[in-house]
This record gives C-alpha cells, structure tokens and sequence, in this order.
C-alpha cells in the first residue's frame, strides 16, 4: 500500500467545545484516547462508508492534559488549529532512515507509541516547510 495521508491533527483546548463541529458534519466519533508519553488526551473522528464499513478521512483533536504538554505549547505559540498532518507508511523505520539521510530533522528518530497502538515518529518542522508530519506506522502491519 502507498503511503497516504493518515489524519490531521487538530490542537485544542478543550475536546469538548471543538467535537461539536466535526459531529454536525457526520463524522464518527471514537473512544478519547490518553497517550502519556506526550502528556494529551485525543479523540478520532473518521468519515465511514456506512455500506462497507470502509473509513475514509480522520480527524484527530488533541487536548493538552498540562501546561507542560508540547501542545499547551504550541497552542501558547501559535494558538489552536491544525497542528500536524499524519502520513500512513508501510515501515515507519525505513521511512525514518531515508529522511535522516537526506538531511531532515526528526524530533524523534526512534518511533513511539501513539494512538491505537500505532508506531509514531515526528519530523521536525524546520525540515519540512513549517508542517509539522507525523509518520504513522499501523499496529496490524
């Protein structure tokens, strides 16, 4: 499969207030989801095709749960909005090698655990044009 866009990651304040929106527009709302590692709470919204079950777009908000997370940060920083764009690879590992040979920054260079269960790793924005892309590696693969 080739890579592709994953989800979008949304910083927040508070889950609550920005849900509203993206269950208007029908998205499904998930199970909130609280990965320590990075100090947030974080709720999946996903477009399904009711016919075949298929999931189609993803919409990640993300809470900062201190003022200590990277998001209470970037929020502090540049306020809410879009924090980050998820690309879906087939071995995050090679992706990260190849990156780091071409001269990009990662944050991290080693992938983490993220949201269910998936390999993360982020590359850092000022290799990148100011996105902030987080590579997503999916448990099943």
């Amino acid at each position: 499969m080739p890579p592709r866009i994953d989800h979008v990651g949304i910083a927040t304040k508070n889950l609550e207030d920005s849900s509203l929106l993206w269950n208007l527009i029908g998205l499904k709302q998930g199970e909130d989801e609280i990965i320590t590692e990075h100090d947030v709470r974080v709720r999946m919204f996903q477009g399904i095709d009711n016919d075949s079950n298929v999931t189609f777009s993803k919409i990640e908000l993300i809470e900062p749960l201190s003022e200590n997370s990277p998001i209470a940060k970037f929020i502090s920083n540049r306020g809410a909005g879009i924090q980050q764009i998820a690309i879906n690879v087939q071995n995050i590992q090679l992706v990260i090698e190849k990156l780091l040979k071409n001269n990009f920054r990662m944050i991290n260079s080693t992938p983490n655990i993220g949201s269910s269960g998936n390999l993360v790793a982020f590359v850092h924005p000022e290799s990148t044009g100011g996105v902030l892309v987080e590579l997503v590696q999916n448990r099943l693969q």
